[in-house]
């Protein structure tokens, strides 16, 4: 890991991107953020982060920009809405890191486009290990691009990250991240169930996920949403609900676009609709709230 300070940037200040923030800050970094709804960056403010006005101003004084944000639309917003990244004039060796999580091919035409205004090199990197992972610096991080612009953003990744795994060409971290959300988005679908079955059962479900850890059914999410869903507390939103429906909607999309059978994650999909449609606040709330379908 290259200790040196860097001048990095940071765009997209949500749960994610606020501890990401503040690994930065404590490794050394100058950083400077910008966030949509600016009181967001007032807290980094006091803990020595630069706050700007544009994401346009944040890559044009950053050597490396991380952005965090929820979905293709707001990634797509802050690289050519206005004042955004490709407004700069000339960006040529510098590195966007895209930490968000949006469909492969939406990664490739971001990256592919920005370079193509200002010569600014793109990497597609999303995580996964949720908020816990964000704070403490462990998250796992998939790569999509050129290998060089991979060894040039390691200052940030290797501060945000536990490991970081280079997986092909551009969009190939995203496609990775959507296999490893068919997996989430289903299992935490199947926990819910789980707790509520064990409660009707008369099981104390306070007990079930320690007495699950470290057998065959154990899982990260288990352990984390677990306690929650037992607790009937289901604050704060840590994984919104909403963010596995958005990314087990892009893998039915993948899955067609391939001709690739995924009936399970299909129809998990599925249900995820009809929560959006039956149950907004479960929809919008934190991943345990998805055992309030089960009280």
């Amino acid at each position: 890991m290259d200790a040196a300070p860097r001048h990095i940037g940071f765009i997209g200040l949500g749960n994610m991107g606020t501890p990401m923030v503040r690994r930065l800050l404590a490794a050394g970094h100058r950083v400077t953020v910008w966030n949509r709804t600016p009181s967001k960056a007032a807290a980094l403010e006091a803990e020595g982060a630069g706050v700007a006005q544009t994401p346009a101003a944040v890559l044009a004084g950053s050597e490396l920009v991380g952005i965090c944000v929820k979905d293709g639309a707001a990634v797509e917003a802050a690289v050519f809405g206005d004042d955004g990244l490709a407004t700069v004039p000339d960006a040529t060796g510098k590195v966007v890191v895209d930490f968000s999580t949006i469909a492969p091919d939406e990664a490739r035409r971001i990256g592919a486009r920005l370079r193509q205004r200002n010569g600014a090199a793109w990497l597609d990197a999303p995580v996964s290990g949720g908020v816990p992972g964000a704070e403490q610096g462990t998250l796992i991080c998939f790569v999509g691009g050129e290998a060089d612009d991979l060894a040039a953003a390691r200052p940030l990744l290797d501060v945000v990250a536990r490991r970081v795994t280079h997986m092909g060409p551009a969009g190939a971290g995203q496609t990775t991240k959507i296999c490893n959300q068919m997996i989430v988005a289903v299992n935490v679908l199947t926990i819910a169930e789980t707790y509520g079955l064990a409660r009707r059962a008369g099981v104390d479900v306070s007990q079930l996920a320690p007495a699950l850890a470290g057998g065959f059914a154990d899982s990260l999410p288990l352990q984390l949403f677990g306690p929650g869903m037992a607790a009937g507390v289901y604050e704060p939103v840590r994984t919104a609900v909403e963010l596995m429906a958005k990314d087990i909607g892009i893998a039915r999309d993948m899955a067609g676009e391939f001709g690739v059978r995924t009936p399970v994650s299909a129809f998990c999909a599925d249900l995820y609709r009809a929560i959006r449609n039956e149950d907004p606040e479960v929809f919008t709330g934190d991943v345990s709230g998805l055992a309030r379908r089960y009280d």
